[in-house]
């Protein structure tokens, strides 16, 4: 009688590259028709490219300010410039999405490098550098993108109205996090499967199969540095997380990237904030680069996402560059979170 070799099983399944993983689940995406599949695989080279040159930050020019502003009236990095021109560069060259936007750019860019780029289905959105300001300093950054079908006629040049869609539309969403191993995360709403980049051979492999928050954590990720800036409830929270008592008093661990910071909490267990404060009245992330594909994943993780309020996935746009307060993490630190904006708020009236 033969014998399950489960060890076995686990390491074939690791040994699957990212290219064979794509094939093999192709058919699991209800729109499968390869277009999908292709994004996915622009992304990755686009990665590797990216990796190449945040690797080699400090023995060339590409670290400190480029002395320029982008939308947000932050300070572009030389490495948010390069990250940007390379994802961009490497969707418009496959000619499979209709429309890109990005964080480092003013407004979309509709894809028209021949008439078949209008009959494309899909719409990139990105954070092309996460964190960006932290490569000085060697301190992990990453990439965050959002895929979209498109809602324009299929033909036409898209519009603004197909980047304005809420979370609940997107087909794909994922990070790439550039550290002491370069991870690419996504889902497709089939779960969430890390891929790790084997830099000697330029390959990346499974090695985190259907990643999973656990519903509690230890974690809180917040910059108290702000906490006289921060609303009551997020106050209220902070000095919850510091009560000794059951498990807590929780650790506090906060980088400042937030792909590093939502990638630990994932494999860790704990809760991400970036609420509203004084200084950033409607918060400082971005929704449709930021917030919207992260809640993706960390729902398709068994984790949770909202404003404070409400259910991140669920807000409607209305402009590019939306800005809202975020938090994300293990169900229950997030819901324990919102009972403390929600008493906050009541407390008021």
């Amino acid at each position: 009688m033969w014998k399950i070799n489960y060890i076995d099983i686990a390491m074939d399944q690791r040994n699957r590259t990212l290219g064979e993983f794509i094939i093999e689940n192709q058919t699991s995406f209800q729109y499968s028709s390869g277009e999908l599949s292709r994004i996915i695989n622009s992304i990755r080279l686009a990665a590797k490219v990216v990796n190449y040159k945040v690797n080699k930050a400090g023995l060339v020019d590409i670290v400190g300010a480029m002395g320029e502003q982008n939308i947000q009236g932050e300070d572009q990095q030389k490495l948010d410039v390069y990250a940007n021109d390379i994802f961009i560069q490497t969707l418009i060259n496959r000619e499979i999405v209709c429309g890109i936007a990005s964080e480092e750019n003013d407004e979309f860019i509709t894809v028209a490098g021949n008439d078949k780029c209008h009959n494309n289905k899909y719409v990139v959105l990105m954070d092309p550098l996460d964190g960006s300001s932290n490569i000085d300093v060697n301190v992990s950054v990453g990439t965050i993108f959002s895929v979209f079908r498109r809602i324009s006629p299929i033909g036409t040049p898209v519009t603004m109205a197909d980047f304005l869609q809420p979370g609940i539309n997107q087909v794909a969403a994922g990070y790439v996090i550039y550290g002491t191993s370069t991870m690419l995360v996504y889902t497709t709403g089939d779960g969430v499967n890390g891929f790790t980049l084997n830099p000697a051979i330029g390959t990346f492999y499974l090695s985190h199969p259907n990643m999973k928050f656990s519903e509690d954590g230890t974690i809180y990720s917040i910059n108290e540095g702000n906490y006289v800036h921060f609303p009551q409830g997020v106050k209220d929270y902070i000095k919850y997380c510091q009560t000794e008592e059951g498990d807590r008093p929780y650790t506090s661990r906060y980088i400042g990237s937030l792909v590093s910071d939502f990638h630990r909490n994932m494999i860790k267990g704990g809760v991400y904030i970036y609420p509203t404060s004084t200084k950033s009245p409607k918060g400082k992330l971005r929704l449709l680069y930021e917030c919207s594909p992260i809640a993706f994943i960390a729902e398709q993780a068994g984790g949770k996402a909202s404003d404070g309020f409400n259910r991140i996935m669920e807000i409607q746009p209305t402009e590019l560059h939306e800005r809202v307060p975020f938090f994300c993490g293990s169900k229950n630190m997030v819901e324990k979170a919102e009972e403390f904006m929600h008493k906050a708020k009541l407390s008021k009236y």
